[in-house]
């Protein structure tokens, strides 16, 4: 079977476009797609799951702005007071939920309109969250064409945490450590998530030749001024401080427990090339979590990650619909489909984490796998 053809996203460039999204909407001809994978996205066009609802669109992001609104209204009228710090847990966790918007926007899941489409992405990534759209929608389509893959996937390269023996030998002493416990400190490290995408940020805005580049710092800029402003003048400086903290703290746990389970100790590939054509790619890399009104809520859908996956331009309403179809389907073709309840998802992700590093710990079998 063939994998489906693709351009690579070029550095500094913001293309919403990866292999599912390209067969999906016809930008790369069906003949470079897997037969298998045709059958299916067969199957989900005549049920119409890959077409937009602009008014749906325009509810959700009505819903994201009411919860901003609130945390924002709580804010001001708290005032100077220690109840801030729950204030600061919303407004974090209403981070995660505007990730959600820009993520659809950036696989063009949202929005006929291209223009409303790129101000919502640039208004909830960079003004809002301080996190730089171009470079998202680049890493992310990579993690899409690859997921899971050692080598291509750069979800995988940017951890601490080792996903194979292997890549143990390049970790520092610091870094060693935390592999060695990574069944916990992967969890515990998640409170950092916020503050390692704003270091990211910096670091790649501050490259020549980004498109947006200027608009983008100008936006990241204003917000940490508007951010650091407002904390301040109306917060003590401890308790500003804690604000800060707390909020990115918030922020970074929500935003990692949910994207944790998606392919962390699912299947793992390694080398120049890719081994599984598109379906198995997706589906045997990905993990669901068994889905309900609250799951579907708390994940943005992302609870749906093989779907997601499968037809990542399809919009969140009708990934619940696509999701009995591709189970059916995987049981047609024998092709494992795994879907568990939301605390099996982390059981099996720390299982996995402390299975790879078991070698770090007993010695056995490191020497070969450096």
């Amino acid at each position: 079977m063939q994998s489906a053809n693709i351009q690579e996203t070029k550095p500094g460039s913001v293309r919403t476009l990866d292999p599912g999204l390209a067969v999906a909407t016809g930008e790369v001809s069906s003949k470079g797609a897997s037969a298998t994978f045709a059958e299916l996205l067969k199957r989900v066009k005549a049920e119409g799951l890959l077409d937009l609802d602009t008014r749906y669109d325009y509810r959700r992001l009505a819903l994201n702005l009411a919860l901003i609104g609130a945390g924002l209204t709580a804010f001001f009228l708290i005032g100077a007071s220690w109840w801030q710090m729950p204030v600061a847990v919303w407004l974090g966790m209403c981070g995660v939920q505007s990730a959600y918007m820009w993520h659809e926007v950036g696989h063009k899941a949202m929005f006929r309109d291209k223009r409303v489409g790129t101000f919502v992405a640039y208004f909830h990534a960079n003004f809002f969250s301080g996190v730089s759209y171009a470079w998202w929608v680049n890493h992310h389509n990579r993690h899409h064409s690859h997921p899971n893959h050692i080598s291509l996937d750069p979800d995988i390269g940017r951890r601490t945490a080792i996903f194979d023996i292997k890549q143990y030998a390049a970790r520092t002493r610091v870094q060693r450590f935390i592999v060695r416990h990574q069944r916990v400190l992967f969890f515990v490290l998640l409170v950092l998530e916020g503050y390692k995408m704003e270091k990211t940020t910096v670091k790649e805005l501050a490259k020549p030749g980004a498109k947006h580049r200027l608009m983008e710092i100008g936006l990241v800029v204003l917000r940490a001024a508007i951010y650091l402003g407002a904390v301040f003048y109306f917060l003590t400086p401890l308790q500003a401080i804690a604000f800060i903290l707390v909020q990115h703290a918030a922020l970074g746990v929500y935003f990692g427990l949910m994207f944790a389970p998606n392919h962390k100790g699912m299947e793992v590939r390694d080398g120049e090339k890719e081994s599984l054509d598109w379906l198995e790619r997706q589906v045997l890399t990905s993990r669901n979590i068994r889905p309900n009104w609250w799951i579907d809520f708390l994940y943005g859908g992302l609870n749906y990650q093989i779907e997601h996956h499968l037809f990542p331009a399809m919009p969140k309403r009708n990934l619940g619909r696509a999701r009995e179809l591709t189970r059916d389907y995987c049981a047609e073709r024998n092709i494992p489909y795994l879907e568990v309840g939301f605390w099996e998802s982390y059981r099996q992700v720390a299982t996995f984490l402390h299975d790879v590093s078991e070698p770090t710990r007993t010695g056995k079998g490191l020497d070969t796998a450096a």
